[in-house]
């Protein structure tokens, strides 16, 4: 098993790790979570070595076989092919002293050596080395490109695929999901079901988490925390963790006031200065519950268009590509106010390029495209990060962005709802990490309020806490969404439409997510007509079904937010000695009827959630 017992790390004055201990047993899968910061990845580093802790120790079986993902490695002139195989150590080393052996003509060694390269699986390797790159997205054609010829994203997958080529015993994966596509994300997870070792693996990835993962380990506040079961257990093993420590904290803060009331009162009383004394010293000895901190640091949304024009964008038997190449056929599409689309398909099959029109950066190669008057576009791709001006600060990029001009502190604010606090909007962009760029580049397409929202993998570089922000977001915007992604949980929580995008079309895909997931992932091939019509059947009744459930439980989770937000607000008013001075007594208790009858609100709010939720679950299991 792998083990930290106690371990402390302090990066200068603040402890990465205090006291965090952490089991994970052989052969389970553990998915890494926690905000961005936290030491995801220092944990790892302890793991592989590279760190070594202050105090504690980390521990692991002797003759284990470690495999990590590196994510910069330096550009090769290595082929795709060659640089994958380069992973499997073992085989590039008998590999080397085959060709020695031959220059020197030493066939006794050959004869063993040959042996050896049986053993270490050396005559189908370039095919399983194939098969990886296959699944990852490369095309035959790719695997003789150098290295270096590929862009950043596609040499993070050859840094993958190299990962997976290594023998290994404990497999360490940061972020492996960030720069893949729904296809290649999918081929991933059966590739881990697979594997017999032991896997530590940082995501922010709902669904990729609760397909490979055996159990959650959560680091906070310098500790890690181990739950059981993929990321949805823990999410309801955490709320309801948080849950009886805010009941906890409440209690023990009721409890030292007391104490403190009765030492207070008695310690001048030579009768009670005994007992005084004694409450005193078990109010030292008190071991502090500490109070549950804010969910999110975010705060935003993207203001609804003024106007809009129906349709809001038009193709008529249109041809899309590159110069005189057609990449996609004969398209004729209509994106509507209010359209939630996601669009789905393999690498290579025209995704990018359908958005690229739809956003204007490229024209169609023939046919028509037809926009309406207000149809202005907003549009994410990976390419608007790197073409942010790195000199500039968050402020600057704000003030040169179009619409009105904003105050200083407007412009602070609305910063920071995006995450962007305090220092950090003075900071030149070329300091911020990849989240933080892609974070800018949504707050910039978000003030311009448009109609069109066009978002290809908006979340790349992004934690769990900032995508579910975003897909709450995206859920209250009134205008077209058009979101190509491979993160599973923000296309069933903001598109109820999905296009398919191949074989040079596009075409409505009505056999839902888990539907393309099952295609995409049955070996056998494709599924048979009657196959694909049985699921659409099912997969539309299953909607049609939950379609109104999902809409009444957002209802409620807004009741419970407002709930929750005016009862802290009371009880911030209420503890205040200042209220009791200044208000009266009918205002008092306006307040405390008030916080009574919220109480009872949040109550029976969360109760229908409940019971909701339930219905809702045993829907989908059906």
């Amino acid at each position: 098993m792998l083990q930290l017992i106690d371990v402390i790390l302090k990066r200068g004055d603040r402890a990465v790790f205090d006291g965090a201990s952490l089991t994970v047993h052989a052969g389970h899968t553990a998915g890494v979570v926690g905000r961005n910061g936290v030491g995801k990845t220092t944990l790892v580093e302890l793991i592989r070595g590279r760190l070594l802790p202050e105090e504690g120790e980390v521990l692991r079986p002797r003759g284990w076989r470690l495999a990590w993902l590196d994510q910069a490695v330096e550009p090769s002139a290595r082929s795709a092919l060659d640089f994958a195989l380069d992973g499997d150590r073992p085989l590039r080393t008998v590999q080397a002293e085959i060709a020695a052996a031959e220059r020197a003509g030493n066939d006794d060694a050959l004869a063993h050596l040959h042996v050896q390269l049986e053993d270490v699986g050396g005559y189908d390797a370039e095919a399983r080395a194939g098969e990886v790159l296959h699944g990852l997205g490369f095309g035959g054609r790719d695997f003789g490109k150098p290295h270096r010829d590929f862009s950043g994203g596609w040499r993070i997958r050859l840094n993958l695929a190299r990962t997976l080529m290594s023998p290994s015993d404990l497999l360490l994966l940061d972020e492996p999901t960030n720069h893949l596509d729904l296809d290649a994300a999918l081929w991933l997870e059966t590739w881990l079901a697979r594997y017999e070792g032991t896997v530590l693996v940082i995501a922010h990835d709902r669904d990729f988490l609760d397909a490979v993962c055996d159990e959650i380990v959560h680091v906070a506040d310098g500790r890690t925390a181990l739950y059981t079961g993929g990321y949805t257990a823990f999410e309801r093993q955490r709320a309801e963790a948080l849950r009886v420590q805010a009941a906890h904290h409440a209690r023990q803060q009721g409890e030292i006031r007391r104490i403190q009331a009765f030492v207070d009162r008695f310690r001048a009383k030579a009768s009670k200065a005994r007992q005084a004394q004694s409450r005193l010293k078990a109010l030292e000895r008190m071991e502090r519950v500490a109070p549950v901190r804010a969910r999110s640091p975010y705060r935003f949304e993207f203001p609804n268009p003024k106007e809009v024009s129906n349709p809001t964008l038009s193709l008529d038997e249109a041809r899309l590509g590159y110069g005189e190449t057609a990449v996609l056929w004969d398209l004729t599409l209509r994106i509507y106010p209010g359209d939630r689309i996601g669009v789905l398909g393999v690498n290579g099959a025209g995704k990018s390029t359908l958005l690229k029109t739809l956003a204007g950066e490229i024209g169609p190669v023939g046919g028509g495209l037809a926009r309406g008057r207000h149809s202005e576009v907003g549009y994410f791709a990976q390419h608007q990060m790197e073409a942010l001006r790195l000199d500039r600060t968050a402020l600057q990029a704000l003030d040169a962005g179009p619409g009105e001009r904003l105050t200083e502190q407007q412009a602070r604010d609305y910063l920071g709802g995006w995450g962007f606090g305090g220092e950090m909007v003075e900071r030149p962009v070329a300091t911020f990490s990849g989240g933080e760029k892609a974070r800018l580049v949504l707050a910039l397409i978000a003030r311009e309020a448009p109609a069109l929202l066009l978002l290809d993998e908006p979340t790349n570089h992004l934690d769990i806490e900032m995508r579910e922000a975003l897909a709450l977001a995206l859920q209250a915007y009134d205008g077209a969404l058009v979101l190509v992604s491979h993160d599973r949980h923000l296309l069933r929580e903001c598109t109820d439409t999905l296009w398919l995008v191949a074989d040079g079309g596009v075409e409505p895909f009505s056999a839902g997510l888990d539907g393309y997931a099952e295609i995409r992932q049955d070996r056998r091939g494709r599924p048979t007509r009657h196959d694909q019509r049985d699921r659409r059947r099912q997969a539309a009744e299953r909607r049609e079904s939950i379609r109104p459930l999902t809409k009444e439980r957002t209802r409620l989770e807004r009741d419970i937010d407002a709930c929750t937000e005016e009862l802290a607000e009371l009880s911030t008013v209420l503890s205040n000695s200042a209220t009791f001075e200044h208000a009266t007594k009918e205002q008092i208790g306006e307040m405390l009827t008030r916080q009574g009858r919220v109480r009872k609100r949040l109550a029976r709010t969360e109760a229908q959630w409940i019971e909701l939720q339930e219905r809702i679950e045993e829907l989908e299991a059906r």
